[in-house]
């Protein structure tokens, strides 16, 4: 197989408009699905570009602020942009308890109406909405925020223009198009492997096909009016939560924001990164409660006769009971003391086994079901354990004889799309009997037309018991009578670890239908002992976790971004939200900057002639020996040898700006989020005031030589005082080697006693004057400073940028005791005038860093980044995007894997199920080894696949990047690769089974997701000229989509 060249240059697109800046269209009449991938080119084979339609390119742009969309249609009607608020006031908060009386007054003619009359909250919303403004609507989870998103369709509709409504997931697009579909009529669906009326007025996608569609130009952004980004909380996602600060940062500047989310601690920060991005105001409204309240128990059950140990917890209006909480403990404690009369001493297993499970399940559904309170949605954080749990239930019948015909009926609906061994899989057929009876179970490894039966049944109140992993929390609309949860605790990837509040209210807010139950039940069964009341009280009534940006650099960014000359890369990075805390007072600090030019330039300038003329070294001499000496210090404190000597009693030597050189006693140790924290006793000539405002300026005595390298301690000029302050370990100079016995507990108690107005002149207690008096002592006996603690010595240090320093120190110390300046009578005068000027210019360096690319956390990667692409022969050294880098731009993920495999002709020999079958490698997300039954063609062709992914693991490494050579290797995963290559060879689903134990759910995902990456390549290798294994990719895929993997999705039927 012949490529062109890798290093061919790609000239750079066009800059006039969106579609010509970021990807120039495909003018060869390719096939429209090349463009769908992320990132993907459409542009002409090979590596020349045709003339682009586009007029000129325009000059570079300074910044991403310059990019605009400025060929939208005429069709559509831009506002102008708004005046800036005043003072930066980029996030509005707005009341949601506030009522809108004259609402029908000012929208007469509402483009949509309900059957209901709409909350405060969504009035609020839809008068905004109105106005053409952007929102972010932080509401509880059913509280109603799809009306808000119903309205803004509507409102395009009315408009004549376009709404995009994005969601996290698959599943949930397809949900919402049912819905949207029914409601307005006028609706599409974009997904990987769908396109359904993509001309429509309100297009449903994933948040990756909206990006997708942004680096690739299309044009549907040209008439865009609103995007609605839902479930925006799913930023905080690791993996995926990149994708919405990528599209929130290219979306242009005329489209309007919908954000709707659950209920944050920072919507206004983080409207306040999309305004200021924008610069337009964002409107933040958020409810205060929920629609329908919720009760929290505990259940201690576990069988027909402790059914009834359900215990309150947190009551409607949240409060928490004690009372219910020992109450709960009591019946365990009861329960487990007849366990021991009956057993002896073997106390009863914490969790159980499925025996257990069981009588606690039929215990509490018995009650549920006597109390009218099902359906209930079942939380369990385990795949394996929610099948053995509605398994077990064998002897539970829950469905009326009515109910039972309707879901055979819907069953037989459903499954007749299926070919006839696919409607006999032993997954249909179980589930088939567990709806039968009521019950259902929905999580990743069912299959996905099974995971819509059982989803539309319960939403028909058919599924009266539903068993369930959290991910059905984040889907449409199904809220239940209750919410049960298994366990408190799960397993996040990496560790076991309880629910954070976040993650406990999203489930918790399933209880409670709106218009049917006065209240929500949510109940936390307490298999073994009973949690701790803190870890309870944390869980139920703790913040939710806060937005947090993922943002992080991928190479397709990268390459995507370089090929536009109008766009940068460093745009992009000071523009995401991790930026945002460092860069929103970037005004300020450009004010700052002038204010001290001005400054500056008013100065006098200091006479540095005759005896001065070494002043300026004299200077720098000195402050390069105290942040030498502070280096030193940072880490002996930051040693484990050094934090361990700095426990109560230890005598330390304090030197910040409230103290210079006082001897102090450490009384007691605490860590916050960041560091240890040092309370301690100083010494001092008078009560220092805890008012930072009144402690007065900093000493502005000059320093002589004696002063910067000798070491006087300080000595009360009269009578001897003290304070107490908190210490960080950078605040201390030197450790000694005095230790003093002290009870800090009780110096500390005395001292905030009398900073009381009441006890403030009451003397100290024996202990504090103790304390000083033996401090005093010390600063008396040691005037340059008891012994210290030698680094190496005495702490074991072996740090050679301390030995290092040490020797620096001391040739500094040569250097300014022979300096001649300072024998000048005009010696103090000029040096305050130098010294102003200096750190004038230095606080100016520090103001010009922070505004400048250099500032940006992320430079150091990108660099590494460009380089490895560099490296690879990606980009040139100018930076311009190679042929190799626009095939890797086609890719949507592994992108610079599947391009080596391709310029290494490692595809092009095999078979299109043997690519398929490798390829499976890079899709598949469930652990396991390739086997040994396979061909020697596909072990070889795995050994290669591995070989590849180490090359280029090696050249990060060598490249500075953190990931190591065996973490970039372990990323593929072959654990598929013989049910992918039999499915490709048209073996039945029901066959593949037998080949590994992979769940039915999580094997069609991986085979979904492979066909997509197939039609990547198909397009990459036409885009290089390629046709042979572009057919062979077509073929592959073709291969893959079919029978019950590809089944059309039952909400888009």
């Amino acid at each position: 197989m012949d490529f062109a060249p890798k290093d061919c240059p790609t000239p750079a697109p066009g800059l006039l408009s969106l579609s010509c800046m970021l990807e120039p269209l495909d003018l060869g009449g390719g096939d429209e699905d090349e463009n769908e991938a992320v990132g993907q080119p459409g542009g002409p084979r090979g590596d020349t570009v045709s003339a682009s339609p586009c007029s000129a390119p325009l000059a570079r742009a300074s910044s991403l602020e310059d990019l605009v969309l400025k060929e939208a249609s005429t069709a559509v009607s831009t506002p102008e942009a708004p005046e800036p608020p005043s003072q930066e006031q980029w996030a509005i908060p707005v009341d949601a308890t506030s009522p809108v009386g004259d609402f029908y007054r000012l929208i007469p003619q509402p483009a949509f109406q309900w059957a209901f009359e709409p909350d405060v909250f969504q009035k609020q919303a839809i008068l905004h909405l109105e106005r053409h403004d952007s929102v972010f609507v932080a509401a509880h989870t059913s509280a109603g925020k799809t009306v808000v998103a119903e309205y803004a369709i509507a409102l395009a509709q009315k408009h004549m223009t376009r709404t995009i409504y994005t969601s996290p997931i698959k599943a949930l697009s397809n949900q919402k198009f049912r819905d949207f579909r029914n409601t307005f009529g006028d609706v599409g669906l974009l997904t990987g492997d769908v396109q359904l009326h993509p001309e429509a007025s309100c297009l449903i996608m994933t948040t990756e096909i909206l990006r997708s569609m942004l680096y690739s130009g299309s044009d549907v952004i040209r008439d865009l009016e609103r995007v609605i980004f839902d479930e925006v909380h799913y930023i905080n996602d690791v993996e995926r939560g990149v994708v919405w600060e990528e599209v929130l940062i290219m979306l242009p500047d005329h489209v309007s924001i919908i954000l709707l989310s659950a209920t944050v601690p920072n919507a206004l920060e983080f409207a306040d990164w999309i305004g200021r991005l924008k610069r337009r105001q964002i409107y933040v409204i958020s409810t205060v409660t929920r629609p329908v309240p919720l009760e929290h128990y505990l259940f201690t059950g576990n069988s027909s006769k402790t059914q009834g140990e359900l215990f309150l917890l947190l009551d409607s209006r949240g409060a928490f009971h004690t009372k219910g909480y020992y109450a709960a403990v009591e019946a365990k404690k009861e329960r487990m003391s007849k366990h021991a009369q009956t057993f002896g001493a073997k106390q009863p297993t914490h969790q159980g086994g499925p025996a257990q499970d069981r009588g606690v399940y039929l215990s509490l559904l018995a009650s549920l079901r006597t109390r009218a309170q099902l359906p209930v949605v079942v939380f369990t954080f385990s795949r394996g354990r929610c099948d053995e749990q509605a398994s077990g239930l064998t002897s539970l019948d829950l469905t009326t004889s009515s109910e039972k015909s309707e879901i055979h009926l819907f069953l037989q609906r459903c499954l007749a799309r299926l070919r006839g061994s696919d409607r006999q899989l032993p997954q249909v057929l179980h589930m088939s009997e567990l709806l039968n009876r009521g019950l259902g179970v929905h999580h990743s490894g069912i299959l996905p037309i099974l995971k819509e039966i059982v989803e539309m049944l319960f939403s028909r109140g058919l599924v009266k018991v539903l068993f369930a992993t959290e991910t059905f929390a984040m889907g449409v609309n199904m809220p239940a009578r209750t919410v049960v949860f298994d366990s408190m605790r799960k397993h996040d990837g990496s560790t076991f670890r309880d629910l954070l509040p976040g993650e406990y209210v999203q489930m918790a807010g399933r209880a409670g239908r709106r218009g049917l139950d006065p209240t929500g039940t949510v109940i936390l069964l307490c298999k073994g002992r009973v949690p701790e009341m803190a870890d309870l009280h944390r869980m139920m009534m703790g913040k939710p976790s806060q937005l947090q940006s993922q943002f992080r650099l991928t190479y397709t960014m990268i390459l995507n971004l370089l090929r536009v000359d109008a766009l940068r890369v460093e745009d992009m990075m000071k523009r995401s939200f991790s930026e945002f805390p460092s860069r929103k007072d970037s005004k300020a600090h450009e004010q700052a900057l002038a204010e001290l030019t001005k400054r500056l330039g008013a100065l006098e300038e200091p006479d540095m002639t005759g005896q001065l003329v070494d002043l300026p070294e004299y200077y720098s001499w000195g402050e390069e020996l105290t942040e030498t000496q502070h280096m030193i210090q940072r880490r002996i404190m930051e040693s484990v040898n050094g934090l361990k000597s700095l426990s109560a009693g230890r005598v330390v030597v304090v030197k910040n700006q409230e103290h210079h050189n006082a001897l102090g006693v450490i009384l007691q140790v605490s860590s916050n989020s960041t560091s240890r924290v040092f309370t301690t006793l100083v010494l001092c000539d008078k009560p220092l005031s805890q008012d930072p405002q009144d402690r007065g300026p900093a000493t502005a005595e000059v320093p002589y030589p004696d002063d910067l390298v000798g070491f006087k301690l300080f000595l009360p000029e009269g009578p001897c005082d003290h304070t107490v302050v908190k210490l960080q370990p950078g605040d201390m100079a030197a450790i000694t080697t005095k230790v003093l016995r002290v009870n800090g507990e009780k110096i500390l108690e005395d001292f905030s006693k009398r900073q009381q107005p009441k006890f403030k002149k009451d003397p100290p207690l024996a202990a504090v004057t103790t304390a000083v008096q033996e401090l005093l002592r010390l600063a008396q006996a040691h005037p340059a400073g008891p012994p210290t603690l030698d680094p190496v010595n005495d702490l074991q240090l072996k740090d050679m940028s301390v030995v290092e320093g040490g020797l620096r120190a001391r040739k500094l110390e040569e250097l300014i005791q022979g300096a001649q300046c300072v024998h000048s009578p005009r010696f103090p005068a000029q040096y305050l005038k130098l010294r102003e000027r200096m750190q004038i210019q230095k606080e100016m360096e520090r103001l010009r860093f922070l505004l400048s690319d250099q500032s940006l956390l992320l430079l150091p990667e990108y660099h590494q980044r460009v380089e490895v692409l560099r490296t690879l022969g990606y980009v040139d050294e100018a930076g311009t995007v190679k042929l190799a880098g626009r095939v890797a731009c086609a890719m949507s993920s592994h992108e610079l894997l599947l391009t080596e495999l391709m310029f290494d002709n490692a595809l092009s020999t095999l078979r299109p199920e043997e690519i398929a079958a490798l390829l499976s490698g890079l899709v598949c997300q469930s652990p396991g080894d390739a086997g040994d039954q396979l061909p020697n063609t596909l072990k070889q062709g795995i050994e290669r696949v591995r070989a590849v992914a180490k090359r280029i693991g090696e050249v990060q490494v060598a490249c500075g990047l953190n990931q190591t050579v065996e973490e970039f290797v372990g990323e593929l995963n072959f654990g598929l690769v013989e049910v992918v290559y039999e499915w490709a060879r048209g073996m039945p689903f029901s066959e593949l089974a037998g080949l590994s134990g992979t769940p039915e759910g999580l094997v069609v995902r991986c085979i979904q997701r492979l066909a997509e990456m197939c039609r990547s390549l198909r397009g990459a290798a036409r885009l290089v000229g390629e046709p042979v294994l572009g057919a062979k990719m077509e073929t592959a895929a073709t291969l893959l989509r079919r029978d019950i993997v590809f089944a059309a999705s039952l909400y888009t039927q």
